[in-house]
Parts: C-alpha cells; sequence; structure tokens
C-alpha cells in the first residue's frame, strides 16, 4: 500500500477529494465538440485486453486511443506546478504518472493503435479536429482486428438472432 502523505491543509485535503478522476470538464468539452463533428465513440474503454489503463475517448474500429491529461497531475511543461508541501512525495507521484503515460503509449502502438494525448489546456475544437483527422485517416485503411476487446459486430448479432428466435 502506497504511504500518502497528510495534506498540507485542510483546503489541500478538500480539493484533492473533489478532483474528478473521469468525466471531467476538460474531457466533457472533448466529448462534445467530437460529437459535434458527426463523431460516435465509447468512454473510459481498455483498448487492450490485459491493460488495466482506460482511454478517455476511444473509437475501437478506428484503433484511435484518447487520453485527456490534466497539466497538473501529468506534468504539462507549459502549466504543470511542483508543490512545496512534500515536494519530494509529489515530484515522485508526477514523474510516475509520465512513466506509466509513456508505457500505455507505447503498449498501444504496439498493438496497431494510434493514441492521442490532449491537454487540458488545450481548445477543444482544436483537438476534435486533431481527432477527427486521424479517425479519418485510420478508417481509410482496414485495420487488424487481432487483440480486440470486443465481439466482432456480425458474431454478436448472431448471438442477439439464436436469442430471439428462443
Amino acid at each position: 500500500m502506497k504511504v500518502v502523505p497528510k495534506p498540507s491543509s485542510e483546503a489541500v485535503r478538500v480539493r484533492m477529494q473533489r478532483t474528478a478522476q473521469r468525466d471531467t470538464p476538460p474531457e466533457l468539452a472533448l466529448r462534445s465538440a467530437l460529437h459535434r463533428l458527426g463523431l460516435r465513440f465509447r468512454v473510459h474503454v481498455r483498448p487492450i485486453r490485459g491493460l488495466l489503463r482506460q482511454a478517455d475517448v476511444a473509437f475501437p474500429s478506428a484503433r484511435v486511443a484518447v487520453f485527456v491529461d490534466g497539466c497538473f497531475w501529468h506534468g504539462c511543461p507549459l502549466h504543470g506546478t511542483w508543490p512545496k508541501a512534500n515536494a519530494e512525495w509529489w515530484r515522485a507521484k508526477i514523474e510516475s504518472n509520465r512513466a506509466r503515460d509513456a508505457d500505455t503509449d507505447r503498449r498501444l502502438k504496439a498493438a496497431g493503435w494510434t493514441v492521442v494525448r490532449v491537454w487540458e489546456h488545450e481548445d477543444p475544437e482544436e483537438a476534435a479536429k486533431r481527432v477527427a483527422g486521424l479517425v479519418g485517416s485510420a478508417r481509410d485503411v482496414p485495420a487488424p482486428r487481432r487483440g480486440s476487446s470486443r465481439r466482432s459486430g456480425a458474431r454478436r448479432n448472431r448471438r442477439v438472432s439464436a436469442r430471439k428466435d428462443r
């Protein structure tokens, strides 16, 4: 079990507890922008089996995984800060987040996925256009279905039809 230091103040403790892990405002803004562009996607998906990390937005048929990274938690080079209280612990935490992100990118790329990292400070409309371009390019090239964590549509449809016949 990880040893987490005591918060430097009650206000810090409350702020950290209220910080959402999913469906954050930057994620929601990006998803809305993608939807306005006519794209349909899945949210909080594990792109490959055995990988416990989830993509914030995924396009499984195009094999594009999108991660919306917070500037503080992922060490943004423009806006990331290093806390003064518990500085050593926070530096290790943020560096381990960066290492995990790099490992996730490497594993997904090795499995044939395109990985998109969007910083929380990026304009959601611009990020959505970037993602849409990659999804469109990926759909132009047939992707291998190996390693997919979902059943193929034809197989799933046969199962649904078989249930209806009962």
